[in-house]
Order: structure tokens, then sequence, then C-alpha cells
């Protein structure tokens, strides 16, 4: 099954990616995308929406909180979205690391 995966900035101004639900009134199993400085630049987390209290990607989000909507999204990123919500491997190249806390060069990313 193919989801629709949408990067989108949140009227709080967390920045989320999620399953768009079929009716567009909802963002499904949502995850906070974060930014965080390294020695060697930046790097980027997934993390659920609800961590620290919920460690699996669930819940949904109303489309109506949303601020913007990104045009595109690295096949990359939405790769280790995928990964992180259903807990399966879909790649074995490098890239933006795992769920919880692993992170990679967000500078490729920013560059395209």
């Amino acid at each position: 099954m193919a989801y629709d995966i949408r990067l989108v900035k949140l009227i709080n101004g967390e920045t989320v990616l999620g399953k768009w639900s079929e009716d567009g009134k909802t963002i499904n199993d949502p995850a906070v995308l974060q930014t965080v400085p390294s020695q060697g630049g930046v790097q980027m987390m997934l993390l659920p929406f609800g961590y620290p209290f919920e460690n699996e990607m669930s819940g949904e989000i109303s489309t109506a909180h949303v601020l913007y909507e990104y045009k595109k999204l690295p096949e990359e990123l939405k790769t280790k979205y995928l990964e992180a919500s259903s807990n399966l491997t879909l790649s074995a190249s490098g890239g933006l690391g795992g769920f919880g806390g692993a992170g990679g060069d967000i500078s490729q990313l920013l560059k395209k």
C-alpha cells in the first residue's frame, strides 16, 4: 500500500511529516522532524509527535492546524519515516539515520 507522506509546518512552529488521509482532513501517525546542531554540522531527528510519552508513531493531527505544506519531500526522508513508523528496514543505504535520535548530515538535503 502506497502512502501519501507529506511534510508540513504546523501553526505551533513544529515541522511534522506523516500519512495524509484520503479525505485530506488528518495527518496520521505524525512524526516531528527536529534539527540538532552537532560538531559535523546539523543532524535531523525523527521523533513520534507524542514523544516522550509515546514511543510509537500513532495518533492524528487535524490538517486545520497546518500552516505550510512543503512542495518537495526528499525520498530519503520519506523512507526513514516509513522505516520508523513500521519498524521495517526499507533500504540499506546510509543517510538521515534511524528513529529515536540517530541523525545524518542535513546539508545535502538543503542544497537540492
